[in-house]
């Protein structure tokens, strides 16, 4: 028998390198695909990022200036609490003080008593001058007087201590006071407010008289109530300034001096001064008459009855010299 013959194989025949070729073409083409498309998904997703990192910056910078706002608002808020506390106990311990000084005058059983020792020990310290200053007694004009204040000026300015003693113990008194002398007055061609230091109650009037009427009285009497310039406790600069501001020949003018203590200054050149100032007429009168009114805001208060017993013994001397009264109050109910 014919052995069979084997039939070669070809591995490499065309058929199978059809089909490698086919398999590296399609894995080269996804490759190329891949590598196309990646950079710009990478690209897209970096921009998204750098949106919403800008976004939360610009949120956080808002947030922050928020923050700033809401720290300087309650620094103030702080500030403001400060100082209304600050407020308050200052206003508690002046309520304080005012309940202890009127819980003292209800025990007292008789204050004219009390103020009339208090005056006599204030005269124990008095110096040879005052001494000599009280000597002799004023002698009241009878004439045109109401209380012993003469009342016939046609033109009245009042000096009015504003130190605290008296707006805060004595002023309904004060402007009680002041209501009866206009009373007194009823018709007058001039009136004057000015305070102690000299300065004007209205400032638009300064260096001339505010005309009477009803109107302006009513309002000088309110202004009254609120007014409260700065004051040291001497009347020596608003009475030289009144005298020296309407002194006229041919006006008859009564000033009304409202006070409690003399702290400062000489009594003796404050005299002088107001001599020199005030001059007489042809028929030997003042041409400024001089009266005055003391409360006693000071006389529960030690060591103030030497500055109190100044005062009386200044408005005694002037009062007798200017063809005055002095008047002193007893009581401020």
């Amino acid at each position: 028998m014919k052995k069979s013959q084997r039939k070669n194989i070809e591995i490499f025949s065309l058929s199978f390198l059809d089909v490698v070729s086919c398999g590296f073409g399609a894995i080269i083409l996804l490759l190329v695909i891949s590598k196309i498309s990646q950079p710009i998904v990478i690209e897209e997703s970096t921009t998204d990022l750098r949106k919403v990192l800008i976004e939360t910056e610009q949120q956080l910078e808002k947030i922050q200036g928020q923050v700033k706002t809401t720290h300087h608002e309650l620094a103030q808020t702080d500030q403001f609490l400060a100082q209304s506390q600050e407020q308050l106990s200052n206003k508690t311990s002046e309520l304080n003080k005012i309940r202890g000084e009127f819980k003292n005058s209800k025990n007292t059983l008789n204050a004219q008593t009390i103020i009339e020792e208090k005056l006599s020990r204030a005269r124990q310290k008095l110096t040879e001058e005052m001494r000599r200053l009280q000597q002799n007694t004023p002698v009241s004009n009878k004439e045109n007087t109401v209380g012993g204040i003469s009342v016939d000026s046609e033109y009245v300015i009042f000096i009015i201590d504003t130190s605290g003693s008296m707006r805060n113990f004595a002023w309904p008194m004060v402007r009680k006071k002041m209501k009866e002398i206009l009373d007194i007055h009823p018709n007058v061609k001039g009136i004057q407010v000015m305070n102690d230091m000299g300065d004007y109650m209205f400032s638009q009037y300064s260096g001339r008289w505010i005309p009477d009427t009803p109107g302006r009285r009513r309002t000088i009497l309110k202004r009254l109530s609120s007014w409260e310039p700065f004051s040291n406790s001497s009347p020596e600069e608003g009475i030289t300034r009144a005298i020296r501001s309407f002194y006229a020949a041919d006006k008859q003018i009564s000033l009304y001096i409202f006070g409690d203590d003399f702290s400062r200054g000489s009594i003796q050149s404050l005299i002088n001064t107001v001599a020199r100032l005030n001059k007489t007429n042809r028929s030997g009168k003042k041409r400024v008459r001089i009266n005055a009114v003391g409360f006693p805001v000071l006389f529960n208060h030690p060591g103030t009855e030497t500055n109190v017993a100044r005062f009386s013994a200044l408005m005694r001397k002037l009062t007798e010299n200017n063809n005055g009264s002095f008047v002193g109050i007893t009581q401020l109910r």
